[in-house]
Order: structure tokens, then sequence, then C-alpha cells
């Protein structure tokens, strides 16, 4: 049986993004659980695509949760613009990884 990760995942309005009222926009806060190590593919997807710290993270968890939610939404309609571009956009990220 593999391991399931367990992720409390926060999106919060840095200070300047403050409304008019001088009030802190609220934070989104979700969870999320995933078979793979979310920390460790931000490191691998940093390493092999040339991309600063921030912007990988925000790729592989993108890619990570988009994809979580089209393989249990797989008969939905909505994301089949999406599947092959997405499933190439991966493979090609994931033979740079191969290559570094």
């Amino acid at each position: 049986m593999s391991r399931v990760h367990r992720y409390r995942v926060t999106l919060a309005p840095l200070l300047e993004a403050a409304s008019d009222d001088g009030e802190a926009a609220p934070a989104l806060v979700f969870t999320h659980h995933n078979h793979d190590d979310l920390v460790q593919i931000a490191e691998r997807v940093r390493q092999a695509s040339g991309l600063d710290a921030d912007s990988a993270a925000a790729t592989a968890v993108g890619l990570k949760l988009l994809g979580g939610v089209m393989l249990s939404e797989r008969d939905n309609p909505l994301f089949d613009g999406l599947r092959q571009p997405l499933r190439e956009f991966i493979q090609t990220l994931k033979a740079l990884s191969k290559r570094g």
C-alpha cells in the first residue's frame, strides 16, 4: 500500500492586498491528499526546469492539484480539452528531469 501525503493548502493575500477598509482579504484554505511528496516534486521541477523556487513550487503544486481533480473527475467533459495537452506537458517535464 502506498503512502498518502496529506496537505493543508493555504493561499493568503499579502498585506498589500488589503481591502479599502484596511482589512486583509480572507485566506483560501483547503485540504488535499496525494500519493506523491509534493515538496520533493517541487524541488525536482526546480532542478529540471531552471525555474526559480517560487515558480517551480507553483508549477508543481498546480499540476498535481489540477491533475488530481482531473483524475477524480475523469468523466467530466469540462476537462476534455486539457487532458492531452496536460499529459504532453508533464511528459516534457519528466523528460527534462531525466536528462539532469
